[in-house]
């Protein structure tokens, strides 16, 4: 048997899908219950090691000195260490000065526009029921400031080595170019002092009932739903840049292949202020598929998931993935922060936040045909001052004063927008 679902369209009956999934899955893996508990042996070591670092007071993020990446003086370890906990701090990514510069000319420029009395409230539903107080997201995409960090030297120099920790060539085909990212325009969060906030429960993102149904996230995942999960090599890049994800309306989508998911701080990040959190373990994504597998889950239901939803993370069906959930570091404005697009995080709770907690959000999005196609379509929104495609039709920055235009791409940004062929 196999699946026979189509790469675009949201079965009309997903819970019948869900019941037919099951039932070839576990006619292809045998003994599911004895894969999934060779599994948690592994991931039980892997927290146990999580555990004693947190226990010395070692990072557990790896931090790497941009001064070190741009001068090539990264070590082989430093390159595995990334591998292995799938998240790095780029320490001075930015100089704390710029950075703080661009925070600045970023409230300059929502004042300017008047942004306060126009704007109308989310425009979406992404996260659901997912337990979280929404974050000052604002739904900006063309300042100045964010385009000049997009389209930087230091920000290519990032990207490359990022997408350059995965295997993506092999037998003489390459499925990306590490070398350029394109320009994937996100929005920026704008969290102020004083803030009380419930955080954001823990996650995944780039498909959720996808990474089950479709046919490409079968090819990715293949060696888990065979069961042959020491095979599972989550840096494989094969079949990645081939999968979509169902459109859903009023919720928003990414329509790219990202690496690694990133933002860079505008602001000093200090310790048990609300801050990023990630389970480091990239391939804990193999847990989260089987686990749906097991008998005590209703038969058509994933743990949680639902159409056009983040995959959520939980208590209730993954308690030993959140017990692994580890903050960022301190940060200063200025340094990035980088996780591998399977791994599972969250926003850590707050009450009377000290300090500002501000960012840009700017992943690794490396050139292959899908990521050219959207591309085209960032050009088209920013030649507008549009909304980009895969969020909700705001387009507040149409007639704004100041906005970043295509006039004002260099080099990078051109190559990034797919304006180089």
């Amino acid at each position: 048997m196999a699946l026979t679902f189509t790469h675009d369209t949201l079965p009309a009956d997903h819970k019948a899908a869900i019941r037919e999934m099951k039932t070839i899955l576990r006619a292809q893996i045998g003994d599911v219950q004895a894969v999934f508990d060779k599994l948690t042996t592994h991931i039980e070591s892997r927290l146990a090691e999580i555990d004693r670092l947190k226990a010395a007071g070692d990072p557990v993020w790896p931090v790497i000195p941009f001064a070190d990446l741009a001068g090539g003086h990264v070590t082989e370890a430093q390159r595995e260490a990334v591998k292995r906990r799938g998240c790095a701090v780029i320490k001075g990514h930015f100089p704390r000065e710029q950075a703080l510069g661009w925070d600045s000319a970023m409230l300059q420029y929502l004042d300017d526009n008047h942004f306060d009395d126009v704007y109308k409230g989310p425009g979406d539903n992404f996260f659901g029921t997912l337990t979280a107080s929404r974050p000052e997201i604002y739904p900006i995409y063309w300042s100045q400031a964010q385009m000049q960090a997009r389209q930087s030297d230091e920000m290519a120099t990032v990207q490359s080595f990022l997408n350059r920790l995965w295997r993506f060539e092999a037998d003489g085909k390459r499925w990306f170019d590490p070398d350029v990212s394109v320009i994937y325009p996100d929005r920026i969060r704008r969290r102020p002092p004083g803030t009380t906030s419930k955080g954001l429960g823990a996650h995944t993102d780039s498909g959720a009932l996808e990474r089950w149904l479709l046919p490409a996230y079968q090819q990715v995942f293949k060696n888990v739903f065979n069961g042959d999960i020491a095979r599972y090599d989550p840096w494989d890049a094969a079949h990645r840049t081939d999968v979509e994800e169902y459109t859903v309306d009023n919720t928003t989508k990414c329509s790219v292949f990202r690496t690694f998911q990133g933002w860079t701080a505008l602001s000093d990040m200090i310790p048990h202020q609300g801050l990023l959190h990630v389970v480091p373990i990239p391939e804990a994504m193999a847990y989260i598929l089987l686990r749906p597998l097991l008998d005590d889950v209703p038969e058509d239901e994933l743990c949680g998931v639902a159409p056009g939803r983040v995959l959520p993370v939980s208590e209730q069906w993954h308690p030993l993935l959140i017990r692994a959930l580890t903050s960022i570091p301190a940060l200063e404005a200025g340094d990035s922060v980088w996780w591998h697009c399977d791994v599972i995080h969250s926003v850590a709770p707050v009450a009377d936040q000290q300090g500002w907690g501000n960012v840009m959000y700017i992943p690794a999005a490396p050139m292959c045909d899908k990521n050219r196609a959207y591309a085209h379509k960032v050009r088209a929104a920013l030649e507008k001052g549009a909304s980009p495609g895969d969020f909700p039709r705001e387009d507040y920055e149409a007639d704004w004063q100041g906005r970043f235009t295509l006039a004002d791409l260099n080099h990078h940004g051109k190559r990034a927008l797919g304006m180089d062929a």
